[in-house]
Protein backbone atom coordinates (compact mmCIF):
# COMPACT_ATOMS: atom_id res chain seq x y z
CA UNK A 1 0.00 0.00 0.00
CA UNK A 2 1.26 3.47 -0.73
CA UNK A 3 2.61 5.92 2.09
CA UNK A 4 0.08 8.32 2.15
CA UNK A 5 2.45 10.82 4.11
CA UNK A 6 5.32 10.12 1.69
CA UNK A 7 3.09 10.69 -1.01
CA UNK A 8 2.16 14.14 0.27
CA UNK A 9 5.50 15.08 1.34
CA UNK A 10 6.38 14.35 -2.38
CA UNK A 11 3.45 16.67 -3.33
CA UNK A 12 4.66 19.39 -0.90
CA UNK A 13 8.48 19.42 -2.36
CA UNK A 14 7.60 19.19 -5.68
CA UNK A 15 4.79 22.39 -5.67
CA UNK A 16 7.68 23.84 -3.41
CA UNK A 17 10.51 23.50 -6.12
CA UNK A 18 7.99 24.92 -8.99
CA UNK A 19 7.33 27.87 -6.79
CA UNK A 20 10.95 28.82 -6.43
CA UNK A 21 11.65 28.48 -10.28
CA UNK A 22 8.76 30.08 -10.79
CA UNK A 23 9.86 33.28 -8.86
CA UNK A 24 13.49 32.93 -10.40
CA UNK A 25 11.67 33.60 -14.08
CA UNK A 26 9.99 36.87 -12.59
CA UNK A 27 6.22 35.41 -11.86
CA UNK A 28 5.14 36.66 -8.75
CA UNK A 29 1.90 34.78 -8.54
CA UNK A 30 -0.53 32.06 -9.72
CA UNK A 31 -3.81 31.43 -9.43
CA UNK A 32 -5.06 28.52 -7.91
CA UNK A 33 -8.44 26.64 -8.50
CA UNK A 34 -11.10 26.97 -6.09
CA UNK A 35 -11.97 23.67 -4.22
CA UNK A 36 -15.13 21.76 -5.43
CA UNK A 37 -17.67 19.85 -3.17
CA UNK A 38 -15.42 16.92 -3.60
CA UNK A 39 -12.08 16.10 -1.55
CA UNK A 40 -9.44 14.87 -4.49
CA UNK A 41 -7.16 12.11 -3.62
CA UNK A 42 -3.41 12.61 -2.96
CA UNK A 43 -2.84 10.41 -6.00
CA UNK A 44 -4.64 12.00 -8.47
CA UNK A 45 -3.27 16.20 -7.07
CA UNK A 46 -0.65 15.61 -9.09
CA UNK A 47 -2.11 14.64 -12.53
CA UNK A 48 -4.64 17.89 -12.16
CA UNK A 49 -3.34 20.46 -14.97
CA UNK A 50 -3.71 23.09 -12.42
CA UNK A 51 -0.75 24.67 -13.66
CA UNK A 52 -0.42 23.48 -16.95
CA UNK A 53 1.58 27.06 -18.24
CA UNK A 54 4.10 26.71 -16.07
CA UNK A 55 4.68 23.35 -16.37
CA UNK A 56 5.13 23.94 -20.15
CA UNK A 57 7.43 26.86 -19.77
CA UNK A 58 9.59 25.36 -16.91
CA UNK A 59 10.21 21.88 -19.35
CA UNK A 60 10.97 24.66 -22.33
CA UNK A 61 13.60 26.23 -20.10
CA UNK A 62 15.42 22.71 -18.92
CA UNK A 63 15.28 21.98 -22.06
CA UNK A 64 17.34 25.05 -23.09
CA UNK A 65 19.81 24.26 -20.10
CA UNK A 66 22.99 25.25 -20.53
CA UNK A 67 22.57 26.44 -24.03
CA UNK A 68 25.62 26.03 -26.81
CA UNK A 69 23.95 25.39 -29.67
CA UNK A 70 25.42 28.47 -30.92
CA UNK A 71 28.51 30.88 -30.46
CA UNK A 72 26.40 33.24 -28.58
CA UNK A 73 27.21 31.20 -25.26
CA UNK A 74 30.48 31.81 -25.22
CA UNK A 75 30.31 35.91 -24.13
CA UNK A 76 26.82 35.40 -22.17
CA UNK A 77 26.58 35.80 -18.44
CA UNK A 78 22.87 34.75 -18.58
CA UNK A 79 20.06 32.85 -20.41
CA UNK A 80 17.46 35.45 -20.28
CA UNK A 81 14.39 32.94 -21.01
CA UNK A 82 11.46 35.58 -20.22
CA UNK A 83 8.92 36.83 -17.99
CA UNK A 84 6.06 37.66 -16.94
CA UNK A 85 2.30 35.71 -16.70
CA UNK A 86 2.43 32.82 -18.59
CA UNK A 87 -1.27 33.02 -19.66
CA UNK A 88 -0.93 36.22 -20.72
CA UNK A 89 -3.56 37.71 -23.47
CA UNK A 90 -0.47 39.66 -24.68
CA UNK A 91 3.09 38.90 -25.33
CA UNK A 92 5.53 41.06 -26.43
CA UNK A 93 8.24 39.40 -28.42
CA UNK A 94 11.66 41.61 -28.65
CA UNK A 95 15.30 40.40 -30.51
CA UNK A 96 18.24 39.28 -27.81
CA UNK A 97 18.84 40.79 -24.72
CA UNK A 98 21.17 43.57 -23.55
CA UNK A 99 24.26 44.63 -21.62
CA UNK A 100 21.64 45.15 -18.61
CA UNK A 101 19.49 41.50 -19.27
CA UNK A 102 22.49 39.79 -19.44
CA UNK A 103 23.48 40.54 -16.07
CA UNK A 104 20.49 40.18 -14.39
CA UNK A 105 19.15 37.28 -16.78
CA UNK A 106 15.78 39.25 -17.70
CA UNK A 107 14.37 40.82 -20.21
CA UNK A 108 13.81 44.47 -21.33
CA UNK A 109 15.18 45.98 -17.66
CA UNK A 110 17.29 48.06 -19.43
CA UNK A 111 17.01 51.78 -21.13
CA UNK A 112 14.84 50.21 -23.64
CA UNK A 113 13.16 47.79 -21.47
CA UNK A 114 12.34 50.99 -18.92
CA UNK A 115 10.48 52.72 -22.15
CA UNK A 116 8.52 49.25 -22.84
CA UNK A 117 7.51 49.10 -18.87
CA UNK A 118 6.25 52.88 -19.74
CA UNK A 119 4.17 52.14 -22.72
CA UNK A 120 2.39 48.76 -21.38
CA UNK A 121 1.57 50.57 -17.85
CA UNK A 122 1.30 53.93 -18.73
CA UNK A 123 -0.06 53.69 -22.38
CA UNK A 124 -1.97 50.68 -22.27
CA UNK A 125 -2.78 50.75 -18.72
CA UNK A 126 -1.73 47.40 -17.77
CA UNK A 127 0.82 45.90 -15.26
CA UNK A 128 4.08 44.84 -16.41
CA UNK A 129 3.55 41.75 -14.95
CA UNK A 130 -0.24 41.01 -16.62
CA UNK A 131 1.83 40.42 -19.76
CA UNK A 132 4.48 38.26 -20.87
CA UNK A 133 7.96 39.02 -22.21
CA UNK A 134 10.55 37.27 -24.45
CA UNK A 135 12.75 37.58 -27.13
CA UNK A 136 14.06 35.48 -30.23
CA UNK A 137 17.44 35.11 -29.11
CA UNK A 138 18.30 34.00 -24.98
CA UNK A 139 21.89 35.27 -25.41
CA UNK A 140 23.24 38.96 -25.91
CA UNK A 141 25.01 39.00 -29.19
CA UNK A 142 28.13 40.89 -28.60
CA UNK A 143 28.21 44.95 -28.67
CA UNK A 144 24.18 44.34 -28.83
CA UNK A 145 24.65 43.27 -32.91
CA UNK A 146 21.42 42.13 -34.73
CA UNK A 147 21.61 38.40 -33.92
CA UNK A 148 22.81 36.47 -36.93
CA UNK A 149 20.69 34.12 -39.26
CA UNK A 150 22.66 30.97 -37.76
CA UNK A 151 21.89 32.47 -34.40
CA UNK A 152 18.31 32.82 -34.94
CA UNK A 153 17.57 29.54 -36.65
CA UNK A 154 19.16 27.54 -32.95
CA UNK A 155 17.29 29.74 -30.87
CA UNK A 156 13.73 30.20 -32.33
CA UNK A 157 12.16 27.04 -31.75
CA UNK A 158 12.25 28.39 -28.20
CA UNK A 159 10.57 31.37 -28.52
CA UNK A 160 7.90 29.41 -30.44
CA UNK A 161 7.23 26.97 -28.01
CA UNK A 162 6.58 29.96 -25.35
CA UNK A 163 4.10 31.02 -27.30
CA UNK A 164 2.48 27.32 -28.21
CA UNK A 165 2.75 27.32 -24.09
CA UNK A 166 0.98 31.00 -23.23
CA UNK A 167 -1.50 30.81 -26.40
CA UNK A 168 -1.88 34.78 -25.88
CA UNK A 169 -4.56 36.38 -27.94
CA UNK A 170 -2.11 39.02 -29.62
CA UNK A 171 1.43 39.39 -30.14
CA UNK A 172 3.71 42.03 -30.28
CA UNK A 173 6.65 42.14 -32.17
CA UNK A 174 9.37 44.83 -31.55
CA UNK A 175 11.40 45.61 -34.38
CA UNK A 176 12.73 44.13 -37.49
CA UNK A 177 14.36 40.51 -36.17
CA UNK A 178 11.31 39.21 -33.84
CA UNK A 179 8.68 40.58 -37.08
CA UNK A 180 10.47 38.56 -39.61
CA UNK A 181 11.51 35.83 -37.92
CA UNK A 182 7.92 34.71 -36.54
CA UNK A 183 6.11 35.50 -39.87
CA UNK A 184 9.12 34.50 -42.43
CA UNK A 185 9.20 37.64 -44.26
CA UNK A 186 11.88 39.90 -45.86
CA UNK A 187 10.19 43.14 -45.29
CA UNK A 188 10.93 45.41 -42.67
CA UNK A 189 9.30 47.14 -39.74
CA UNK A 190 9.04 50.38 -41.01
CA UNK A 191 6.67 48.78 -44.00
CA UNK A 192 5.11 46.38 -41.50
CA UNK A 193 4.66 48.28 -38.62
CA UNK A 194 0.68 49.02 -37.65
CA UNK A 195 -0.61 46.35 -39.57
CA UNK A 196 -1.90 43.22 -38.60
CA UNK A 197 -0.78 40.26 -39.71
CA UNK A 198 -0.91 36.65 -38.53
CA UNK A 199 1.03 33.47 -36.64
CA UNK A 200 -0.39 30.83 -36.43
CA UNK A 201 -3.81 32.09 -36.06
CA UNK A 202 -2.85 34.64 -33.31
CA UNK A 203 -2.93 38.31 -34.03
CA UNK A 204 0.55 40.04 -34.77
CA UNK A 205 0.78 43.17 -34.58
CA UNK A 206 4.58 44.70 -35.63
CA UNK A 207 5.71 48.05 -34.04
CA UNK A 208 9.15 49.84 -33.44
CA UNK A 209 11.87 48.44 -31.13
CA UNK A 210 11.88 50.51 -27.81
CA UNK A 211 15.41 50.90 -28.72
CA UNK A 212 14.63 52.67 -31.76
CA UNK A 213 12.11 55.18 -30.04
CA UNK A 214 15.12 55.91 -27.56
CA UNK A 215 17.00 57.30 -30.63
CA UNK A 216 13.80 58.58 -32.70
CA UNK A 217 11.29 60.04 -30.21
CA UNK A 218 9.70 61.48 -32.97
CA UNK A 219 8.16 58.08 -33.94
CA UNK A 220 6.69 57.12 -30.63
CA UNK A 221 3.45 58.56 -31.96
CA UNK A 222 3.48 55.70 -34.30
CA UNK A 223 4.08 53.10 -31.66
CA UNK A 224 1.08 54.89 -29.46
CA UNK A 225 -1.23 54.33 -32.15
CA UNK A 226 -0.10 50.23 -33.16
CA UNK A 227 -0.39 50.61 -28.86
CA UNK A 228 -4.47 51.52 -29.63
CA UNK A 229 -5.09 49.05 -32.10
CA UNK A 230 -3.65 46.30 -29.93
CA UNK A 231 -5.99 47.15 -27.33
CA UNK A 232 -8.68 47.72 -29.52
CA UNK A 233 -8.45 43.79 -30.74
CA UNK A 234 -7.89 42.61 -27.19
CA UNK A 235 -10.89 44.17 -26.30
CA UNK A 236 -13.07 42.50 -28.49
CA UNK A 237 -11.09 39.39 -27.95
CA UNK A 238 -12.00 39.78 -24.60
CA UNK A 239 -14.88 37.36 -24.05
CA UNK A 240 -13.88 34.54 -26.78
Amino acid sequence: MVDLRDELLEIVSDLRAHMEFQLALGVRYMELPQPGPQPVAASAAKELPVAAPFSLLDEIRADIGDCKRCKLYKGRKSIVFGEGNPGASLVFVGEGPGAEEDEQGRPFVGEAGQLLTKIIENGMKLKRSDVYICNIVKCRPPGNRTPQPDEIEACKQFVIRQIQAIKPKVIVTLGNVPTQTLLGVKEGITKLRGRWQSYSGIPLMPTFHPAYLLRNPADKRLVWEDVQKVMQRLEVLKGN
